[in-house]
């Protein structure tokens, strides 16, 4: 599986924003976030990119901000995840049956990747999606998460719209459920509420039994 250097230079943009962040946060991770794996996953979760105060600080996909508690709570809720979660990482979560990673691997200034930033990351992605023999569901947390997984199967985008629920046939045997994406924002402006991330796998769930 080919995962991005810790100081990926592809993007100058992010690249240099990382290194403000590494004089402003020197015992920061500050780098590019590597992905929680379980190659046996049957379940891949894509999110959006590491947040500055969250993955950015501590190195694993939400983990250390508000998505991150949402996530992990409705994960152990659902029977994907055993342990505790703590937000500086120092826990001893285990993820059962999938995988998490992020469509774009550094952080974006405000949480906000251009598109020659996705693409750039398209193939680490397509190296995850790949690394995953067992794979049969695709959870994407948002529009950008969306879009980038169609562009791994190159699909053409608009046969894929985006849309919380909305579920799709990737090839034979994965699937892709879109949801809205975890966010402080979201959750506050009750776009996305407990239940309706909670049946998203629920959902998930269901398509490993077909």
């Amino acid at each position: 599986m080919i995962e991005p250097d810790k100081n990926c230079s592809k993007c100058k943009r992010l690249k240099k924003f990382r290194d403000i962040n590494i004089k402003k946060y020197p015992s920061w991770f500050n780098g590019a976030v590597p992905s929680i794996i379980n190659k046996n996953s049957e379940i891949l979760i894509v999110g959006l990119a590491p947040g500055l105060n969250g993955a950015n600080k501590t190195g694993r996909p939400f983990t250390g901000d508000y998505a991150g508690l949402t996530l992990f709570h409705t994960l152990k809720k659902n029977g994907l995840l055993k342990g505790y979660y703590k937000e500086d990482g120092n826990d001893n979560l285990t993820l059962k049956n999938c995988s998490i990673t992020n469509a774009v691997r550094c952080v974006p200034p405000k949480n906000l990747p251009k598109s020659d930033e996705i693409k750039n990351c398209e193939n680490f992605l397509k190296s995850t999606i790949s690394y995953h023999k067992n794979l049969k569901v695709i959870v994407a947390l948002g529009l950008i998460s969306h879009k980038s997984i169609i562009a791994t199967f190159n699909l053409k985008q608009k046969d894929f719209k985006f849309g919380h629920s909305n579920k799709y046939n990737l090839s034979e045997k994965i699937k892709l459920l879109d949801s809205y994406h975890c966010s402080r924002y979201n959750i506050n402006t009750k776009r996305l509420s407990q239940k309706m991330f909670d049946e998203i796998f629920i959902e998930t769930k269901k398509i490993l039994l077909n």
